[in-house]
């Protein structure tokens, strides 16, 4: 093998050793950061996070951390003053990030799910069938940051002409889905607003008697959830987690596991225009 050919073999090799990792930029970062809502109890939180940590290491090289927070709010300060990397936002709470930093929040993807998501009110009274019905009664929405549990609900509460603040004799608010459920069974209100995939798997895992709570009204569909970044992040790295969410799939056991979790067929790429029945929703109800 002549010098030349030696030399050309070599930089072939360190190109393709080259093509498996981040660039330089991007490896600067030795860690990256990773929060959530807090739209489910802590522990649920943490059992669904793991998995995917352990998936975005080996994609991505380097160490990731799963840091919660107390509330929806804590998401988004955490976010824009850089505290974190990545964050599972609701739509309402990518709004708000959006709008605190001036536009550097960028959504990378979300679930197929997400597409077409929806909200389920639910009571254990078998006096409320409608929306009406819930005039004069005690209902909880979760946190009043959240999309699904709280915005949406109140949205179309808006407009089958039923206003919370003027029409039910007391609005709560339980701070995540699974508590607006055990409010709901234990009879501290007569209904509630939820997420419904949260709702389906509270039912598939028997954690309720469907016997005596159940939905009676299921909003329209809209746009939710996403992991966000910030635009400042290295593009490299931002690449690279998009693709390792894409990549997901059923096809493998840790596929599987991360997807069940997240309660996701699969991930697909979105954009912030997703986002703007949200924004005008949040508008006007008074939210934003």
């Amino acid at each position: 093998m002549t010098t030349s050919t030696l030399r050309r073999a070599l930089l072939a090799c360190a190109l393709l050793a080259g093509a498996f990792q981040l660039p330089a930029q991007a490896q600067q970062q030795k860690i990256l950061r990773v929060t959530a809502i807090p739209d489910e109890s802590p522990t649920e939180l943490a059992r669904k996070a793991a998995p995917l940590v352990k998936y975005l290491e080996q994609r991505l090289g380097m160490k990731v951390e799963f840091t919660p927070v107390t509330d929806y709010a804590a998401s988004v300060e955490t976010l824009i003053n850089r505290k974190v990397d990545l964050a599972w936002f609701g739509g309402f709470t990518f709004v708000q990030a959006s709008a605190r930093s001036g536009g550097k929040v960028i959504p990378l993807v979300q679930r197929e799910e997400d597409e077409k998501f929806k909200s389920v009110f639910i009571t254990a009274d078998p006096a409320i069938k409608t929306l009406a019905d819930l005039k004069g009664k005690d209902v909880s929405f979760g946190a009043q940051s959240s999309t699904s549990g709280h915005l949406m609900p109140r949205s179309f509460l808006l407009q089958a002409g039923v206003d919370p603040d003027k029409d039910f004799r007391r609005v709560a608010y339980s701070g995540a889905h699974d508590a607006t459920i055990a409010a709901v069974a234990g009879g501290k209100v007569q209904a509630g607003a939820v997420n419904i995939s949260v709702w389906e798997k509270f039912v598939a895992d028997k954690k309720v008697d469907t016997s005596r709570v159940h939905v009676f009204y299921t909003t329209p569909p809209y746009y939710d959830y996403n992991w966000s970044v910030s635009s400042e992040m290295a593009p490299e790295l931002r690449e690279a987690i998009t693709k390792a969410f894409l990549d997901l799939n059923d096809k493998t056991p840790e596929g599987r596991e991360v997807l069940s979790l997240q309660r996701a067929t699969r991930f697909i790429p979105t954009k912030p225009e997703n986002y703007k029945g949200i924004e005008t929703a949040a508008k006007s109800a008074g939210l934003l």
